[in-house]
């Protein structure tokens, strides 16, 4: 297939970009600038996706789209207008650019269109959707707008938490900390969340590119994307820590106490966020055949032995 990717630079986008080269389908990324692509893939100029761009040249060919760019995060300092601009309407409209061009349309939405940063309960795609934030809330609006497309097959893919090399955020902060060779305080977390490998984002992307339903139409509608069990954040650092070579090396401190000490180091965010519960379940993949490859533990340790063969993870 020649498949037109957005946001191909980015965290996720890399990983779909050697993925799918690797298959062996052809990607055409859909680049604002002139930044270094992987070998072998086309670039397609657009501009600022927010600026409604003509699409009709990086689309003449195209066998599908998968769009993964857009602001990627909830954060601060970031409109509320911003996020409805690049997340909801510039998916729509080159959703409606590639309708009745395209077999297959997959966006690369998020768990935070379902959900808030924790939820008391195990969560599935069946669940009514409750965004807290401009972000899932843009990315929720997005879905749903591309549902109402007619003549589009659009997929949308909700990841949970990302790990993999080079990821950023709470979970780069957690690495970072758990390379470190001191004890760590966190024996003491229980609270239980789903993860994500990256490459097990990409193997679904690629799982959804290739099937289709029992109608014999292509797979469409939200599917959350995790690791087939959850994990704390003792059992996290205990993982990594294993691929790196090293003792799990884990003290139990209050939490308070805990809070307390990350905050002189502004970790007190990352803390809150992973030791807060989301777990979820991936239904409507596992309905359609999708068997996950590996574990959360198993994904961590491999992600930390290859942190030891000389990746770099930077936030």
């Amino acid at each position: 297939m020649r498949i037109l990717l957005t946001g191909a630079t980015g965290f996720i986008g890399r990983h779909l970009t050697a993925a799918l080269v690797g298959q062996g389908h052809i990607v055409r990324a859909a680049v604002r600038d002139d930044k270094p692509l992987a070998p072998n893939v086309e670039r397609a100029f657009i501009g600022d996706i927010g600026g409604s761009p003509d699409w009709r040249q990086a689309l003449a060919g195209v066998d599908a789209v998968i769009h993964a760019a857009g602001i990627a995060h909830a954060g601060p300092g970031i409109a509320t207008e911003r996020y409805k601009q690049v997340n909801h309407a510039a998916t729509l409209h080159l959703a409606h650019a590639a309708r009745g061009r395209v077999g297959r349309f997959i966006f690369m939405s998020s768990i935070r269109a379902q959900t808030g940063p924790s939820s008391s309960s195990v969560l599935t795609e069946s669940d009514e959707p409750h965004p807290t934030d401009d972000y899932g809330r843009s990315k929720l609006a997005a879905e749903r707008g591309l549902a109402e497309i007619d003549d589009l097959f659009a997929a949308s893919v909700r990841p949970v938490l990302v790990y993999g090399e080079t990821v950023r955020g709470n979970m780069g902060g957690l690495i970072r900390l758990a390379r470190l060779p001191i004890l760590l305080p966190f024996g003491a977390l229980q609270a239980r969340r789903s993860l994500v490998s990256v490459e097990l984002v990409a193997e679904a992307v690629q799982y959804l590119l290739a099937n289709n339903n029992t109608s014999g139409k292509p797979l469409s509608g939200p599917f959350i994307v995790a690791d087939p069990n959850p994990v704390n954040v003792a059992e996290m650092v205990t993982a990594l820590r294993e691929g790196l070579g090293q003792r799990a090396g884990l003290i139990s401190l209050p939490l308070p106490l805990l809070r307390a000490a990350l905050s002189p180091i502004g970790r007190a965010d990352m803390l809150e966020r992973l030791n807060s519960p989301l777990v979820v379940k991936c239904v409507r993949l596992h309905e359609a055949g999708f068997k996950p490859s590996v574990s959360s533990q198993e994904g961590l340790r491999r992600l930390g032995a290859l942190l030891v063969a000389g990746g770099q993870n930077r936030e």
